[in-house]
């Protein structure tokens, strides 16, 4: 089965599962996901604990041997197999399988490993065994809009709460580094007292930590939150991004709004599905004739400087302007 983080507290209190796989891109809640399979396990007497990490060169029969064989104490144990990329090769991919046909009844293993790559992974051969053996988290970044949100919950956990005007300051603050909004959470659980957190103390406390990416500038652009996707470029140009990954994402953004292209960034392309209608063709069209040329001037062919050039062209495309 598949669950959200959220949902796995519910689940691991109903049963402990032979089989638990971990994978996104969000680091913080991908390790707060097996920090929990892994207490769960500890709980039910899983005290021993094997970890593989495969390299090139590994052999899979250590892994296979690990699933087979019994503990020397006759403990039960937690096999954990970290996969460092998407796309499990193919022997990786046909250990898996053989494990999830005949999980062992004395071991539960722990797969954690990024969101998973290539076409059609979800109904792979490895994948589509994972999940019927046995739970599958899928962790998935935090959009902006639900960061306020994320921040509220957070700060109830240490009996703490804030006004929207204090929840969208420190998001703005954090946005794009959910490690670093844990971080700040607790900061403020150390220097703020219980209760109604004050937007001063707040702001005293709070360091600017965002990190952007492309993406996020797209996903504001496409949104039509001009004051965000302003925000974020210039965070991406004091950051050094370099102009072409930035037009990439804006690039693709606008040609999926138009229905000419499909965005593989899930919160992106949630945006886009949003945004649906909301601009009209004739402006999508200026936006991508103003984007071919950003790119000639990117190469050196053309003429205008492409951080102001964004800027132009997210102001055009919110309010319908434009060449």
């Amino acid at each position: 089965m598949e669950v959200r983080p959220e949902q796995l507290a519910a689940q691991l209190a109903r049963a402990l599962a032979p089989v638990y796989a971990v994978h996104g891109d969000e680091p913080l809640l991908a390790l707060e996901a097996a920090d929990a399979v892994r207490a769960a396990a500890r709980s039910r007497g899983y005290a021993e604990r094997e970890v593989f990490e495969p390299g090139r060169g590994f052999d899979w029969a250590e892994f296979r041997h690990a699933g087979a064989s019994r503990s020397l104490f006759g403990e039960k144990k937690l096999v954990e197999l970290r996969l460092a990329t998407g796309k499990p090769g193919a022997q990786a991919a046909e250990a898996l399988v053989e494990w999830c046909e005949r999980p062992a009844s004395e071991a539960l293993l722990l797969l954690t490993m990024p969101r998973p790559e290539g076409p059609g992974w979800w109904k792979s051969p490895w994948f589509t065994a994972l999940k019927s053996a046995g739970v599958v988290v899928a962790v998935e970044p935090v959009p902006r809009q639900g960061l306020p949100a994320w921040l509220q919950q957070r700060l109830a956990r240490q009996k703490q709460r804030a006004g929207a005007d204090v929840l969208e300051y420190l998001a703005d603050r954090v946005e794009g580094n959910l490690l670093a909004a844990y971080q700040e959470v607790q900061k403020l659980a150390l220097l703020a007292p219980e209760g109604e957190l004050d937007f001063a103390a707040v702001r005293e406390a709070i360091a600017d930590v965002a990190r952007y990416d492309p993406y996020l500038a797209a996903e504001a652009l496409v949104s039509g939150d001009t004051l965000r996707y302003l925000r974020v470029l210039e965070g991406l140009r004091g950051e050094g991004e370099q102009p072409g990954f930035v037009l990439h994402a804006l690039a693709g953004a606008l040609c999926a709004l138009q229905g000419e292209g499909r965005v593989f960034h899930k919160p992106l392309a949630r945006a886009v599905e949003a945004a649906a209608g909301r601009h009209d063709k004739a402006a999508i069209e200026r936006a991508l004739r103003h984007a071919a040329a950003i790119d000639r001037s990117i190469k050196g062919v053309g003429s205008g400087e492409p951080w102001q050039e964004f800027v132009t062209l997210g102001l055009n495309l919110a309010h319908g302007a434009g060449a």
